[in-house]
């Protein structure tokens, strides 16, 4: 199992949820985050203000199993890319285990 962690534009979420649906992904979380790349705003540190300037992006949260990794990147980069730079980024971590509260499976019977 792995951990899919994505950062992408707001209006690219439809697209991108479209996309996984399709390839039989069924649970995802979606939070709003502010950030930046490189480069830094020019500014000395980090307040509110200079926070709430920070571009408004979404983060995809899923995981999956290793089989759709791949599958699930290439959509993501179809369906998210603009060309622009802040296009966002894609994480993959290793799991090492997943439990469904309710019923106690576990593993990707869990997912």
């Amino acid at each position: 199992m792995k951990k899919v962690d994505c950062i992408l534009r707001p209006h690219k979420l439809e697209a991108v949820k479209t996309a996984l649906s399709e390839l039989g992904v069924t649970g995802m979380t979606v939070s709003e985050v502010r950030g930046c790349g490189q480069p830094a705003p020019a500014a000395p540190a980090f307040d509110d203000e200079t926070l709430v300037s920070l571009p408004l992006r979404l983060r995809i949260e899923m995981v999956v199993p290793d089989a759709l990794v791949e599958p699930i990147i290439e959509a993501i980069l179809e369906h998210a890319r603009t060309g622009q730079p802040d296009d966002g980024k894609i994480f993959v971590l290793p799991y090492q285990e997943a439990i469904r509260i309710r019923t106690e499976e576990r593993g990707e019977s869990a997912l």
